[in-house]
């Protein structure tokens, strides 16, 4: 069978930059294992695959190339632009069934902004167990880090430097003694994100790594759910002054991408987040399954 599909480079203006992601359109029936295929096929971190919905304006299905994940940050970006490209929607707002919920969305040109679901604030993990996972010291690490999610679950790791940033790297007895301590039963836990309070360029106020283990790729150039995530951190326990900033991700891999993020509601009580950013439509063509 023939899928329309549109490559898409996520929370970027510009050709290779941000982070790519392919839309399946219509493919969101396909078995899970040709749509994990199709991901490393593509050597991308993400493929989305929509459908109908009864419950929102359209389905929305993320895999990685190792399972089917709830939510995703910048495959929504992506599948939202690959739809305005190619007409199936109009500007304005829409909404997205997803495992995660109904994500509402809102789109013009190229440019598109989601709601994602209040965080979850999860367990506390100890500062040495996530240094040990990403090749660190304890003392790179400046916060507690914890388990948050607004639909996927990411350790945010609030690190004390640029240099400890760029140092960052997986070691796999670390990863796989984060991964005992962190998972319960059931929990779609992901790497931890890493990020410090300073911008890539001039032009924002964090910047972030995701380093990911085998079959993905060894890193992620921009994790839109853990952005959302990591805003909900860092207004809850105090360390930003304002809801609203500019995160950077990518810039170390020459794939820079830039979300305009707002956490919503107070402190205490975080509504959700949103997180905008551009998608650029990279190609566009037929997959044949």
């Amino acid at each position: 069978m023939a899928i329309e599909f549109d490559w898409v480079d996520a929370f970027a203006d510009r050709a290779f930059g941000g982070n790519g992601c392919a839309v399946l359109h219509g493919g969101a029936d396909l078995p899970d294992t040709t749509c994990m295929n199709v991901v490393r096929e593509t050597s991308l971190v993400e493929c989305t695959y929509t459908g109908p919905s009864d419950i929102a304006d359209m389905r929305v299905r993320y895999f990685l190339a190792s399972r089917e994940i709830p939510f995703a940050g910048h495959p929504t970006i992506a599948t939202v632009a690959a739809m305005r490209h190619r007409g199936l929607i109009a500007d304005g707002a829409l909404t997205l069934e997803t495992l995660a919920g109904v994500i509402p969305v809102s789109v013009k040109g190229d440019h598109v902004s989601m709601v994602q679901v209040a965080p979850d604030f999860g367990t506390m993990v100890p500062k040495d167990i996530v240094a040990a996972a990403v090749g660190l010291e304890p003392g790179d690490i400046v916060a507690e880090p914890q388990i948050v999610s607004t639909g996927l679950a990411f350790c945010i790791t609030v690190l004390k430097s640029r240099d400890a940033l760029e140092r960052a790297a997986l070691n796999a007895e670390g990863l796989a003694q984060y991964f005992r301590y962190v998972n319960a039963p059931g929990t779609d836990m992901m790497e931890p994100f890493l990020v410090v309070q300073d911008g890539a360029t001039s032009a924002a106020d964090t910047y972030s790594r995701l380093l990911l283990a085998p079959p993905s790729p060894p890193e992620d150039p921009f994790t839109g759910s853990a952005t959302g995530a990591m805003a909900s951190y860092l207004w809850a326990n105090g360390l930003i002054d304002s809801p609203r900033f500019v995160a950077e991700q990518g810039h170390g891999m020459g794939r820079p991408g830039q979300a305009d993020v707002e956490v919503l509601g107070p402190r205490d009580q975080i509504e959700g987040v949103r997180v905008s950013g551009k998608g650029y439509v990279l190609m566009s063509g037929q997959m044949h399954l």
